[in-house]
């Protein structure tokens, strides 16, 4: 199994500081490729205030750390959990009910294979949702977007804030990667950005009480890939996500290091625009060696701390408006070999989101 070192590292400050220099080039070049090879790619941005991941992480774990008739309160299900908390064991991994997934795992090697998601048909993870869009201007066909966010009673004077200051540097240095990205591919600087414009972005943290599923290989997230644009993770304190190159078949373990680093991911509406040129990235969540490790570590350092797993991500989207299909110079270099494998008719993305 592979290390996050193997993936390429993209430095966002060199393109901030001259878009046309040669070396923001460069890195355009590389964030293209790395998204074509892997994937994935880790960005270094300067702009990241370690302090705001604190707070949030903290937060975060104090919310999760209610009872749950506490956290119950904040469920939403008649609106599709796209606002608020989904409870522990609702959330099913793609793989347990698609055949296209599974075939992928087939043909991986046996070694780089994920924790095998058959035996649990829903994660135990617990989310919250925090919308982080902007309303369009005309009238939608996706009125989910009128929705109001939850602000939970317990941490009313801290909520929004915390959220919005982290939320707010993920969604900035993913608009960012979207804006190398196209020129990378020899594309407008905004093609993906305007196509986003209104999307129905969402800071979406999840949580895994490691006091009750923290037993070596326990799956917190069965493999699955993201239907949005762009997935951005933030540091976590416990390790234990893997995430699969899509041009070498490998596992690899990502710890993202303290300070100014950031994961990146290709989504399905990623994979859509370039029909099939950029394949969406796989990931889990398990339990591992280090999990274990680092469990152990908190115990010792922190005994007043809960142990919970909080991920910090933020899902970027597209327009629910907008239709997606691919994009024409981008298509034509989908190699010959896969070609009409997978079909990419146009849709609008609200409608792609309810599928």
């Amino acid at each position: 199994m592979s290390t996050l070192s193997t993936l390429p590292i993209v430095d966002l400050d060199i393109f901030l500081a001259d878009p046309l220099s040669p070396a923001a080039v460069a890195e355009a070049k590389k964030t293209a490729d790395a998204l074509v090879t892997y994937g994935a790619l880790v960005i270094k941005d300067s702009r990241i205030n370690e302090e705001d991941n604190e707070k949030f992480l903290n937060l975060l774990e104090n919310y999760f750390a209610q009872s749950e008739e506490i956290i119950k309160k904040d469920v939403r299900k008649e609106w599709a959990y796209q606002v608020g908390v989904t409870p522990e064991l609702t959330l099913k991994p793609k793989c347990v009910f698609e055949e296209s997934c599974m075939d992928i795992i087939e043909k991986l090697d046996p070694n780089e294979r994920p924790l095998d998601v058959s035996g649990r048909p829903s994660d135990p993870k617990t989310r919250f949702f925090w919308k982080m869009s902007t309303p369009p201007p005309y009238e939608t066909e996706f009125p989910l977007s009128s929705i109001p966010n939850i602000i939970p009673d317990a941490f009313a004077d801290v909520w929004q804030t915390t959220l919005e200051n982290w939320g707010n540097t993920l969604k900035t240095a993913v608009e960012n990667v979207a804006e190398l990205a196209a020129l990378g591919f020899g594309l407008p600087r905004s093609v993906f950005t305007d196509a986003a414009k209104y999307g129905p972005h969402l800071l979406g943290p999840t949580s895994s009480n490691l006091a009750k599923y923290g037993k070596e290989n326990t799956i917190l997230a069965g493999f699955h890939s993201d239907l949005n644009c762009l997935t951005i993770h933030g540091r976590a304190r416990y390790p234990g996500l893997h995430i699969w190159a899509r041009n070498t078949g490998k596992r690899m373990s990502v710890k993202i290091p303290p300070g100014k680093f950031m994961l990146v991911q290709a989504g399905k509406q990623f994979e859509y625009l370039t029909g099939g040129y950029v394949r969406a990235g796989y990931h889990e969540v398990v339990v591992n060696d280090q999990t274990i490790e680092t469990i152990n570590r908190r115990k010792v350092d922190y005994p007043d701390r809960p142990l919970i797993r909080i991920s910090s991500t933020f899902f970027w989207h597209l327009s629910s408006d907008f239709t997606l299909e691919p994009i024409h110079e981008l298509a034509i270099r989908v190699p010959e070999d896969e070609k009409g494998k997978t079909q990419y008719p146009p849709i609008k993305v609200g409608a792609q989101v309810r599928k």
